[in-house]
């Protein structure tokens, strides 16, 4: 849909391992190119070769607005040993200088994960503290740190999701708003008006509660965007009135471009209505 005709000026991006279709970089843009995604988020750390990715960037003139650590689930900066969250620090070192070169603005972070080693009080601090020994990387380089709602037992309504950014106290940590991941939770717009201007970015899917009561927590997430119980016009009147405009990356099962295309077509119905 062109820029021309949209009710809100809102991007659409696809997360780089949903795109099945083509061997090299280049092939994969392609195929989100003619899907009709305007840009491509890509994992850091990765084997890519940066030249190749650019050179996909620049052949296809697609933008790469963000970068997702790799590694976050398993390497937490929550978890209780210090080595694993050093390296998991050094991993998110490395998705911020990727971001930098591939022209992103942003690395999707997920904090931590609340278990039975780590409790949610840890999860906070630890967290915390770990981000912090990034920051100065994040203002040399221009590249902020966008923080996912996640199902890991941690930040699941927006008001602690607000005072988590808040008590970090810089400008270059914001929240990286998972529309469909909240509908279990809360009403996503009403988390839109909490959050405010800490969004930077969003993620696109769908959830249904009819499924979840019926065939188990996982399921809910089974249907296709617009066809679940996100309320996107809520969603887009409480954008709306944040007058924000932005990126929005779909985070669906992936395919080939016939597949991305349907993806990119439902997120522009719901995005816009």
């Amino acid at each position: 849909m062109p820029d021309g005709t949209r009710k809100r000026n809102i991007r659409k991006a696809v997360k780089y391992g949903m795109i099945a279709d083509g061997t090299t970089v280049l092939e994969k843009f392609r195929s989100a190119k003619a899907a009709g995604f305007e840009g491509i988020e890509m994992d850091s750390p990765n084997q890519l070769d940066p030249e190749e990715v650019l050179a996909a960037r620049d052949a296809t003139g697609l933008e790469i607005p963000g970068v997702v650590d790799s590694v976050h689930w398993r390497d937490t900066l929550s978890h209780q040993d210090p080595e694993v969250r050093a390296r998991g620090v050094a991993a998110l070192e490395t998705a911020l200088r990727d971001a930098n070169t591939y022209g992103a603005s942003t690395v999707l972070l997920v904090p931590g994960v609340v278990n039975d080693e780590v409790s949610y009080g840890e999860v906070w601090s630890r967290s915390q503290e770990e981000i912090r020994k990034v920051l100065p990387l994040c203002e040399e380089l221009g590249v902020d740190i966008a923080i996912e709602n996640v199902w890991n037992g941690f930040l699941m309504g927006p008001h602690e999701q607000a005072r988590y950014i808040d008590e970090i106290g810089s400008p270059r940590v914001g929240f990286f708003f998972d529309v469909g991941n909240m509908v279990r939770y809360a009403r996503p717009a009403e988390c839109i008006d909490v959050l405010g201007p800490r969004i930077m970015k969003l993620d696109v899917k769908e959830y249904s509660m009819t499924r979840m009561r019926e065939e188990g927590v996982w399921k809910g997430f089974a249907v296709e965007i617009g066809d679940g119980d996100c309320d996107w016009p809520a969603v887009g009147a409480a954008l709306d009135r944040l007058e924000w405009s932005g990126w929005a990356s779909a985070e669906v099962g992936g395919g080939d471009t016939a597949r991305l295309k349907q993806i990119a077509d439902r997120m522009e119905r719901a995005l816009q209505a």
